[in-house]
């Protein structure tokens, strides 16, 4: 397949070559389910397939699922996954952006720009070509699609506040009236004001 090609250009040794003796601590890679083989290096794979993915090269619908303790790197491509678009966190460690939404005001821009142009007799690839709209989100690395299992391994936090407030704590900035408005909150109420 092509996934498992391209996975054994970037040093995946294939499951029947692979000496279980030489090298007892490698991540299995599995491809739709199906062990195809493992890798050395995990931590640097994960991330060059999750960069591919976010910058278009690779399907944005493809799944990547690494479980650290298993030492599982699990890839799925197959139809019938229900997936979901997330807004993407800078975790580049040279950013200066790191550690928040990717999303910028240029994106915000792009979108509203699209609101002028006249894409009145065109066909939708036309109108995709000339509209930044959700592919372009999708190219640009500001959403990604993500299936259930991969949310189980993947930190997602619900709204902007909650990342606003996880720098904070991060900083060991304690916000007392949060404290204790959490502490007068009704344990059973289900939708935070």
């Amino acid at each position: 397949t092509p996934i498992q090609d391209f996975m054994t250009q970037r040093n995946m040794e294939l499951l029947e070559e692979y000496e279980p003796n030489v090298s007892p601590n490698a991540t299995k890679i599995f491809i739709n389910g199906v062990w195809v083989g493992v890798h050395r290096d995990p931590t640097q794979l994960v991330s060059v397939v999750k960069k591919l993915r976010r910058d278009g090269t690779l399907s944005a619908e493809m799944s990547l699922i690494r479980d650290v303790r298993d030492r599982e790197f699990k890839i799925f491509t197959d139809a019938g996954r229900v997936c979901r678009p997330l807004f993407i966190i800078d975790d580049d460690p040279f950013s200066p952006n790191k550690g928040n939404l990717v999303l910028a005001r240029e994106h915000i821009d792009k979108l509203e720009a699209d609101q002028e142009i006249d894409v009145s007799g065109m066909n939708d690839d036309e109108r995709d070509e000339k509209r930044y709209g959700w592919k372009g989100l999708l190219q640009s690395g500001v959403v990604e699609y993500m299936d259930a299992e991969e949310e189980e391994v993947a930190m997602i936090t619900m709204t902007p506040d909650d990342l606003r407030a996880h720098h904070r704590a991060r900083q060991g900035i304690i916000d007392e009236e949060d404290e204790e408005s959490k502490r007068n909150r009704d344990p059973h109420e289900r939708v935070v004001p």
